[in-house]
């Protein structure tokens, strides 16, 4: 199993390096995914003092034969953010594992009641007031609107903290149980999909309490309407 560590826009130490070794050993992983073959550590910096407690986050991957199963933490430094992610991370494949264990040969789709439970437990494991991705820019307002400027395809009139990440993923279609289940293993409040049912492009995201919504897409929708 590889291990690859890396900064975003921050320099990443060979002594944290050989920590991330030692914390995300191969026998702990493979004991709830024995089908791993990489993870990938990202480790980025916050630069705005207000956030000085949250500073340090640590993003890691896990890349199986199964579903993509992400955990991310952030703290005051970054073995600390590594240890929150590392638990988070666990809980997450443990979870995994343990759904993989209960299945019965020919089971079909899983009931509504399992359905709930999945959506509560998602909401403890994500209950971090955290983004996906976080846009963590000074909030001081400048002396004048700065020029438009260029973030990614966008462009940007006046002082945003927007931060723009292009990613494509394959798109296999699913059914909507599978989407949930998904959306907690990565650790987002939302999970864009292919519904397997109506074929449509689809987002399921999560509302209060334990409740979650679907959007579907028509790429066709009926003149005048």
């Amino acid at each position: 199993m590889d291990i690859v560590v890396k900064g975003h826009k921050t320099e990443v130490p060979e002594r944290f390096r050989r920590h991330v070794a030692e914390k995300l050993k191969l026998d702990k992983i493979q004991k709830y995914d024995g089908k791993v073959i990489s993870l990938d550590v990202e480790v980025s910096k916050e630069h705005n003092p207000r956030l000085a407690d949250r500073s340090d986050r640590v993003e890691i991957t896990v890349h199986s034969r199964g579903p993509v199963v992400r955990a991310e933490a952030s703290a005051a430094d970054p073995y600390a953010a590594l240890d929150l992610a590392t638990s988070k991370l666990e809980a997450r494949l443990r979870k995994q594992h343990d759904k993989r264990s209960s299945r019965r040969p020919g089971k079909g789709r899983v009931s509504a009641a399992e359905v709930g439970d999945v959506v509560a437990n998602a909401a403890q494991l994500t209950d971090t007031g955290e983004l996906p991705i976080a846009a963590g820019q000074s909030e001081e307002s400048p002396a004048e609107y700065p020029p438009p400027h260029k973030a990614g395809p966008l462009e940007v009139d006046g002082e945003g903290p927007l931060v723009v990440r292009e990613k494509t993923h394959a798109a296999a279609p699913m059914a909507l149980d599978q989407a949930l289940y998904e959306m907690e293993l990565v650790g987002h409040d939302f999970y864009l999909f292919v519904d397997s049912e109506t074929k449509q492009p689809s987002v399921v995201y999560r509302r209060h309490a334990y409740d979650y919504g679907v959007i579907h897409l028509d790429p066709y929708p009926l003149a005048g309407s």
